[in-house]
């Protein structure tokens, strides 16, 4: 039946507006009425929440903009080029954001801002040169690039605040899609193994607290409530213990150790998607992968060295 239901329905669900998307009923918010201080308080918190999900040191002062450009043009080493490149991009959207509240500023007292203004344009160039470089931008974890992410101030800028926020159920449910993908990878990779009996429905409880907190806004009264379900769900995914039937055998201990290593991954990654409300589809697939390796080996390849969150 779902099938059916048209992209963008919404309806009353246990006493709830939900809009539906890729088969998720996702709650839906009030959008705020379009105005340049509306979109002004929405980039800013894009701009934050861009620097709280990519790699540390991006966070470059808006007016050291040119001096950031003209070390990543400078810059002859392709690895030392893509950080300073991704530091430049980040200097970008601190000037667009700068930009913009001093034109919102004007607004207030008065003075008409029309879309044509040079400033205006200035920060859509800023923001647009920014969202060109989010192939330089790795994400916390050192794995991958966020590019949906990395492109919504751009987007908020460029186009009507309703269209923003309706866009991000489509988001929203693409995250919940890859949290579900790898739950069903853990669950079908464990689910076999008598030592890690009881392992199952701790990963789907962990998964339905994870959509939960990908569906609801930091500023949701139901906030504190939601957010430590996930976090409790995490310690209690991670904290499993395998049962290991024959302690002097070596093989046993090490399908254990690489299985809940396996764990703590899948459930990091999930983590990440969650809180930056964006699927993740490389990291996803290389998780998928490295179930199936785990499954046919009993071993995990070499995690990546995690950045401190």
């Amino acid at each position: 039946m779902e099938d059916s239901i048209a992209p963008g329905t919404l309806r009353v669900i246990d006493g709830k507006l939900r809009v539906y998307q890729d088969g998720y009923w996702i709650k839906h918010y009030t959008v705020p009425e379009d105005t340049l201080d509306a979109k002004k308080r929405l980039i800013e918190a894009l701009t934050r929440r861009l620097f709280n999900h990519t790699e540390h040191g991006l966070n470059i002062p808006g007016w050291r903009m040119e001096e950031a450009k003209r070390a990543y043009e400078a810059e002859p080493d392709p690895a030392r080029k893509r950080v300073k490149g991704a530091m430049y991009a980040g200097a970008l959207f601190n000037r667009a954001t700068d930009i913009f509240t001093r034109l919102v500023d004007l607004q207030a007292m008065g003075v008409t801002i029309h879309s044509s203004n040079d400033l205006m344009r200035e920060c859509g160039r800023c923001l647009q040169e920014a969202l060109a470089l989010c192939r330089l931008v790795q994400h916390r974890s050192g794995e991958e690039g966020i590019d949906e992410l990395w492109g919504e101030p751009f987007r908020a800028f460029s186009i009507p605040v309703e269209a923003f926020y309706e866009s991000r159920y489509v988001k929203m449910a693409q995250a919940m899609r890859s949290i579900d993908a790898i739950a069903d990878a853990m669950v079908n990779t464990f689910a076999p193994l008598s030592m890690f009996d009881g392992l199952v429905p701790i990963i789907e409880e962990f998964a339905r607290h994870a959509r939960i907190k990908t569906e609801t806004l930091r500023t949701d009264p139901e906030i504190f409530d939601v957010w430590a379900g996930l976090v409790a769900a995490g310690e209690q995914l991670a904290g499993f213990q395998p049962i290991i039937a024959n302690p002097n055998s070596d093989a046993e201990k090490r399908r254990a150790s690489f299985g809940t290593q396996l764990i703590c991954y899948g459930r990091d990654l999930i983590f990440y998607i969650t809180r930056a409300r964006v699927s993740m589809p490389k990291s996803t697939d290389e998780f998928i992968e490295r179930c199936r390796h785990y499954a046919l080996t009993g071993t995990v390849a070499v995690m990546p060295v995690r950045l401190p969150a």
